[in-house]
């Protein structure tokens, strides 16, 4: 399996990171990507870091929607610099986030298409958080020209319409622990929607554990729990849904 979307460089120190890469082996999972993606450039300079000296990590660099508003122009300067290390796969979390607005939508919509063409321009994926803005997020995907590159949203919350639209333009859907909740009926509907070559799994760890986790850190471990449930709502073998959520995560991001 692979983790499509986790923060591993959030865990507390060295030895924690360690433990949950240990677990997360042990149960299957032998690819991460781990999005750099912070309320500043220190998370994309940690995954940057740890995709240099662990064999199954790659990285993704970008700034959270959330704090977009703080970024300076040589915040964008080291981000480009970022994006171009041999390990970095995918430019984001990028996006926009209409349910906090802790950053004015203006910018949140300006930094995403920046975001969009600067993946343009170092050729990788963009990785999309859309939460409440929909309608905007596609436009902005469509202008920006996100299809000469293609893109994931991370964490799809959508239901069946918002899914039919990201796959028209090209993208994928990932799915995370959010599948399993018992409120998330349209997320199961889209998931099984949606091409089978359009999906991936991801953890978000260490948020969004999965139920029987939920209420716990999450960690890339608990990957499998959303596997079952997207196998079972596509009336799929789970090995079979196992073998595509990987190849499409190998083919999206160019994983070696």
């Amino acid at each position: 399996m692979i983790d499509s979307h986790c923060h591993l460089d959030f865990a507390a120190d060295d030895a924690e990171r360690d433990a949950i890469l240990t677990r997360a082996r042990a149960a299957g999972v032998n690819t991460f990507v781990c999005i750099g993606s912070g309320e500043d450039l220190g998370s994309a300079r940690r995954a940057v870091a740890l995709a240099a000296v662990e064999r199954d990590v790659y990285a993704a660099v970008g700034v959270h929607p959330h704090d977009v508003s703080k970024m300076t122009e040589a915040d964008w300067t080291e981000l480009e610099s970022l994006s171009r290390a041999s390990r970095v796969v995918g430019i984001g979390e990028t996006g926009l986030d209409y349910h906090y607005d802790h950053s004015p939508r203006d910018q949140q919509q300006a930094a995403y298409a920046r975001f969009v063409a600067l993946a343009r321009a170092v050729k990788r994926p963009v990785i999309s958080h859309v939460r409440d803005a929909h309608d905007d997020a596609l436009d902005i995907l469509r202008t920006a020209g996100a299809a000469e590159v293609g893109g994931v949203i991370h964490c799809f919350t959508g239901g069946v319409a918002e899914a039919r639209q990201y796959v028209d333009l090209g993208h994928h859907l990932s799915f995370s622990g959010i599948l399993t909740f018992k409120n998330a009926q349209p997320i199961r509907d889209a998931a099984a929607f949606a091409p089978l070559d359009r999906i991936l799994i991801e953890t978000d760890a260490p948020f969004l554990a999965p139920i029987p986790h939920r209420g716990k850190k999450n960690e890339p471990a608990f990957i499998t729990e959303t596997l079952r449930v997207l196998a079972e709502v596509r009336g799929a073998d789970v090995a079979a849904v196992e073998a595509a959520t990987t190849e499409n995560a190998r083919r999206l991001f160019a994983l070696s």
